[in-house]
């Protein structure tokens, strides 16, 4: 499931039709993690360690993904189901969803999904989910920033449209550009993101489309992207 996830997003990120990506589950939940009946009937150190270094290499694939990437959340998502919301670039969740990293209660720690929930929420409430196991209801989680917003479920889907027909209707390449020095600033320490970021900066003037979108705003009208 991991590897024709990450071929899937390895295609997608080469087709400059795909304007955003939408995660979302097929069935009764959004992600409930690993499979553990497949982590006990494979218990040696080499397979868990290419499961493991598999699955972050996923998130990873994500994060790298030129096009935005929004999580549709219904019902649980737990554990590296809770990684997958936390590493997406937004997440938007019906009400009736949960959210839990609860490794600790069958003695394996969510050391992976700390990593994406921890850069994604306070401190002090990553290592409460993280020590207690405790599911977090969709409110809360919109509260503590692990998602951006907590919808009733009838409404879910044409959130997610909604919002991504708004990220659609900017610049593809400026979108790529900016998710991708997000991403590369926010783990430099802040001067050395100011030094980053303004290159960065004074190089997307020099875009075609952002010579568009100045004078479209100038002349009153719609910008008409290149990209």
């Amino acid at each position: 499931m991991i590897g024709a996830a990450m071929d899937h997003l390895r295609a997608i990120s080469e087709d400059l039709s795909v304007r955003v990506v939408v995660l979302a589950g097929a069935g009764p939940a959004f992600c409930a993690g690993h499979d553990l009946k497949e982590l006990k009937d494979n218990p040696d150190s080499a397979t868990t360690q290419t499961l493991f270094s598999q699955c972050s290499d996923l998130m990873m694939q994500l994060v790298r993904l030129p096009q935005p990437v929004i999580a549709k959340v219904h019902g649980v998502a737990t554990a590296a189901g809770c990684q997958l919301v936390a590493t997406a670039d937004l997440a938007i969740a019906g009400k009736s969803a949960t959210f839990a990293t609860p490794g600790v209660n069958i003695g394996l720690f969510c050391t992976t999904p700390s990593v994406a929930v921890s850069r994604t929420v306070s401190r002090k409430k990553a290592m409460e989910m993280l020590l207690t196991g405790k599911p977090v209801k969709a409110t809360a989680a919109e509260a503590m920033g692990l998602i951006n917003s907590a919808v009733p479920d009838s409404e879910l889907d044409d959130t997610v449209d909604a919002l991504a027909k708004l990220i659609t209707s900017k610049s593809a390449h400026i979108l790529s550009i900016g998710k991708k020095a997000f991403y590369e600033q926010i783990e430099k320490p802040m001067a050395d993101s100011y030094v980053y970021a303004s290159a960065v900066m004074a190089q997307n003037m020099l875009e075609d489309d952002c010579t568009e979108g100045i004078a479209a705003f100038v002349e009153k009208r719609a910008p008409n992207w290149r990209s």
